[in-house]
């Protein structure tokens, strides 16, 4: 994983609002149906909220019940990198940003066709930029 952006825990603390970097470089959860993203329909390109990096599309962004942001795939793979999960007893599909290593959320196969994926994203770490 590329990791340009390195910084240390005190420069991230520095730059990060308390629960952007409790997520992003933690490996936190928000809460469902509480991040500034998970209600937003509006068109636009999401972010890194930490390195800036292109990640997803709100073309591919749906209402997957679930409280988070929820998208079909990313818009730039090369930008997004997947490890397995086995925190809090289970198996999952970390999402990290391939740039700065941010944690963004996990992937799961319950998605729309046609890619069948869900990336289930915290708002805390992307940046939506309208269009």
């Amino acid at each position: 994983m590329s990791r340009k952006f390195d910084k240390t825990e005190d420069e991230w603390r520095q730059l990060l609002e308390p629960e952007e970097f409790r997520v992003t470089r933690l490996k936190g959860t928000e809460a469902p149906f509480s991040g500034e993203y998970w209600n937003e329909w509006g068109p636009g390109k999401y972010h890194c909220r930490c390195c800036g990096a292109d990640l997803f599309d709100s073309a591919t962004k749906f209402d997957a019940g679930c409280g988070w942001p929820s998208f079909s795939s990313p818009a730039n793979p090369d930008n997004v990198a997947q490890q397995e999960d086995f925190s809090h007893g289970m198996y999952r599909i970390e999402v990290l940003c391939k740039e700065c290593g941010a944690h963004l959320g996990h992937v799961f196969d319950d998605g729309p066709d046609p890619t069948g994926q869900r990336y289930c994203i915290n708002s805390a770490s992307i940046k939506l930029e309208k269009e």
